[in-house]
């Protein structure tokens, strides 16, 4: 069956899909788009691959893995290791390798857009009226215009907020710190202050808030504060930044506890916002909801039908993988067999790169007790086989959450080495709708501490 809304090009317009940003979101579109036979142009003024390419999840993975080094050098002693003088830390020689390996990356995406028959143009696009966008001076008309921009970092206003960096700057400083400031609460911020505690650096935190990684399970969020205090940083909880100034090369930190920090370099990680900005969406009948966020339908047209947006822009989860789906609805819906909806945005995996790792997919325990009458939770904290020889206290915690009326397992969170690679296929039987009789059911592999996740049998708390 043919999508009836898919028309395509004609004298009418210069392509079928216009899509405005060449992140994952929108590289995914045109790509899958251009393979059905549509004309698609592909507009981006930064950096092909997007955020995440760049500024975002692999640079900052490659940074975290850099860190880890710093433990497995400890731990190494109690496995028989004598390495000698202390390790020394290059940050040149990883910024610059990161540095190439993010070129390498831009010239795959380059290749994947120009191999699939999709028109790149570079430069910043704006959307003149329903059909019609400029780029460079340059008229371009299109049946279907796509925005896929994704977010930029915001920063919040206060006395000397100009001496802070954004996400989007960390990755390329001159020099590594050696007392580093972090002000926020969510991924990127714990991420960053276990990076550069791991790399040798003093590090702080702060948010204004009880305790970071507000939406995820409470236990996992206590949990992974007392691991990351245990690993070193310096968490200042229900504080705010009221200025910064600077003298010479250092940075005086005044904290509303009336705390003041000394510090080399000071990372503002306090969210991020749809980049609509300059895009043109004035022009046009694009209605925002209340957060900024551009209002879609289940086909993720605007309120301007022939505008379409998808990814960060539009206030769903804002993870890479979320993006790469919603490109592929999109496009099943306008140029394929015209099916709309199906994502499930519910059992959606993710993982935290801080120190330890976090991963988890469904409902937190919280969710879970106001979701459903009765529940039930097993838990699981304890030391991992390797610190029994590497002399670490570091500690994993495991946690499954039952629907006690389906046996449904319903909730899945980690805190551990390696969460996130042990979550993706956890994902699948929660996607899945397995129960807990389907886990207890499921042989474990040993020894390893995924094992944990099949071998719970006590009830912790119902």
């Amino acid at each position: 069956m043919t999508d009836q809304t898919h028309q395509p090009a004609t004298g009418q317009f210069d392509f079928d899909l216009f899509v405005i940003g060449a992140g994952s979101g929108g590289v995914r579109a045109a790509r899958t788009a251009a393979a059905t036979g549509a004309r698609v142009a592909v507009a981006e003024d930064r950096y092909l691959g997007g955020t995440c390419v760049n500024v975002g999840c692999v640079p900052k993975k490659l940074y975290s893995y850099a860190a880890h080094y710093h433990d497995s050098f400890k731990d190494s002693a109690g496995f028989g290791w004598d390495l000698g003088d202390a390790p020394r830390f290059d940050w040149a020689t990883l910024r610059d390798r990161k540095t190439a390996e993010i070129s390498r990356l831009n010239g795959i995406y380059r290749n994947l857009l120009n191999n699939s028959g999709a028109t790149l143009i570079e430069g910043r696009a704006s959307i003149a009226d329903a059909n019609t966008v400029v780029v460079n001076g340059e008229r371009h008309t299109a049946a279907k215009i796509l925005v896929a921009t994704g977010g930029w970092p915001f920063l919040p206003d206060f006395p000397g907020r100009e001496h802070a960096l954004d996400s989007n700057r960390i990755f390329d400083l001159e020099s590594f710190p050696k007392r580093f400031f972090v002000i926020g609460g969510g991924y990127i911020a714990v991420e960053f202050a276990s990076i550069f505690n791991g790399l040798g650096a003093e590090t702080h935190l702060s948010y204004r808030g009880d305790l970071f990684l507000r939406g995820f399970d409470n236990e996992v969020r206590e949990f992974t504060r007392d691991e990351m205090t245990k690993k070193g940083v310096n968490l200042h909880f229900n504080t705010t930044v009221e200025s910064i100034d600077k003298q010479g090369d250092v940075y005086s930190v005044r904290l509303s506890d009336g705390q003041v920090l000394e510090v080399d370099c000071i990372l503002a990680a306090t969210g991020r916002k749809p980049n609509i900005e300059g895009l043109g969406l004035e022009n046009v009948d694009v209605a925002l909801n209340v957060d900024g966020t551009v209002r879609v339908n289940e086909r993720f047209e605007t309120t301007t039908p022939s505008i379409l947006a998808l990814g960060d822009i539009i206030g769903g989860p804002e993870l890479t993988p979320v993006a790469l789906e919603e490109a592929m609805h999109l496009v099943r819906a306008h140029f394929g067999d015209g099916v709309v909806g199906g994502l499930d945005y519910d059992s959606i995996a993710t993982a935290v790169f801080c120190h330890p790792n976090i991963g988890t997919v469904g409902l937190s325990e919280e969710a879970a007790r106001e979701k459903f009458d009765s529940i039930r939770v097993y838990t699981a904290d304890f030391r991992p086989l390797k610190h029994t020889l590497s002399g670490s206290d570091e500690r994993s915690l495991m946690k499954l959450i039952v629907d006690d009326a389906s046996d449904k397992v319903v909730g899945v969170h980690m805190v551990g080495d390696e969460a996130g690679e042990i979550m993706q296929g956890i994902g699948i039987a929660v996607r899945a709708g397995l129960t807990k009789a389907d886990f207890d059911l499921t042989v474990g592999i040993h020894p390893t501490a995924a094992e944990e996740f099949v071998t719970m049998r006590s009830v912790t708390r119902t």
